[in-house]
This record gives C-alpha cells, structure tokens and sequence, in this order.
C-alpha cells in the first residue's frame, strides 16, 4: 500500500453560495492527491503522457459526510493499495484541520495508448517503482 498526504487550502473561488466547498471541486483536489502520490515515487503524469500513456477515469464515486468551507485547510490523503494491472484504483480521504472525516472517494483510471485509445499494461518501469515504494504485487 502507497499513502501520500497534501495539503489544500480552499480558496473563495471553490466555494458556493453556502460557503461550502461546490462538489465539482473535489474531483480536482483528488487528482492533484493521484499526480503528487506518483511524483512521490519517482515517475510523474507528464513522463506517462511523453511516453504516449494515458489514464482517463472510469469510476469516480464519493461520500460527503460534512462540508469543507471557505479558507479550510484539508489534508488530503491519496491511497494505492495494489499494484495496477491495465487499470489504477485509488481511495481518498479528506480531513479539516481540527482532523474530522469530511468524506471518501474512489477513483479507478485505465492507462491506454494515446494514439490508439486502446488499454494497455501499466508500463514496467511505473510498476516496478510502486513495488518499491510498497504496492502489493
């Protein structure tokens, strides 16, 4: 298992009338948690798309539980518990700053060859450094 944690602070701008965090953002902190775990290991979204890899989502679900508000600091926790095959899943969690549960997500991405669309393996050297870093195989 892989866990990495960021930081976020909300800024005004993701916020709605309420002054709660508008849902559609979360699906931007939760990518910003998946490109940071896999810079954390060494490899990055950029060299997979140099390398003419892809990884669109499939599934994205998530529980709300409470609301993050306007200038919250959220710790953002990104989890890989296994190593990937052709697809990638991953569990999130956001917490306050006084450390409640504000909700759960799931994400599962598929790599795909850029010019084709096609599924594809996760490429080995990726594989290899999520092993290292503590996926199961």
């Amino acid at each position: 298992m892989i866990s990495r944690q960021i930081k976020i602070r909300v800024r005004y701008a993701e916020t709605d009338q309420m002054g709660y965090v508008y849902y559609g953002n979360y699906a931007a902190y939760f990518e910003m948690g998946r490109v940071e775990l896999i810079r954390s290991i060494g490899s990055s979204y950029k060299k997979l798309e140099d390398d003419g890899i892809m990884l669109p989502v499939r599934d994205f679900s998530i529980r709300y539980i409470k609301p993050a508000l306007y200038d919250d600091l959220l710790t953002l926790t990104t989890t890989l518990t296994e190593t990937p095959s052709t697809r990638i899943h991953f569990t999130y969690e956001i917490h306050n700053e006084t450390g409640v549960l504000l909700c759960k997500a799931e994400t599962t991405l598929v790599f795909v060859k850029k010019e084709s669309g096609k599924p594809v393996n996760v490429p080995d050297a990726l594989k290899e450094k999520m092993i290292a870093a503590g996926a199961r195989d």
